[in-house]
């Protein structure tokens, strides 16, 4: 998914292996994910998708005049959060230790890849959608 903030910008799914970017996008204070070789395209992972940073990943402070905060983990999953409220953002990562930044406040210029993406997303066989029969009484 592609934050509620970047729906005027170019975007495309992002796929196995792709080399990400942290970026922020012009005309927005939203940063996201750009593929390395497409500026300006926001990249949009799928609840689920796994990424893994070049370095420990660096988000900025909640008040932007203290210094960076380091996250301290290079692996993380990709999730949506406050889902019910329409205007605030709602791409998040989550990392193995329970944190969980939200995308726009990761530091710009950092890079990852995409590690794998939700089973749903990859094609797999979709779980049977028959209904369930009743067990006799």
């Amino acid at each position: 998914m592609c934050d509620y903030s970047l729906q005027h910008v170019a975007s495309r799914a992002a796929k196995v292996q792709d080399r990400l970017i942290t970026a922020t996008f012009p005309n927005s204070i939203t940063r996201g994910f750009v593929a390395v070789g497409e500026p300006g395209v926001a990249v949009c992972l799928l609840p689920g998708t796994e990424i893994a940073f070049d370095n420990d990943v660096e988000c900025q402070s909640a008040f932007r005049l203290f210094r960076p905060r380091k996250i301290g983990q290079r692996l993380a999953r990709f999730r949506q959060v406050d889902v019910n409220q329409p205007s605030v953002h709602h791409d998040a990562l989550e990392f193995p230790d329970g944190q969980v930044v939200l995308v726009t406040r990761l530091r710009p210029n950092q890079t990852a890849t995409v590690l794998q993406l939700p089973a749903t997303a990859r094609g797999e066989a979709k779980a049977d959608t028959k209904p369930a029969r009743a067990f006799p009484s």
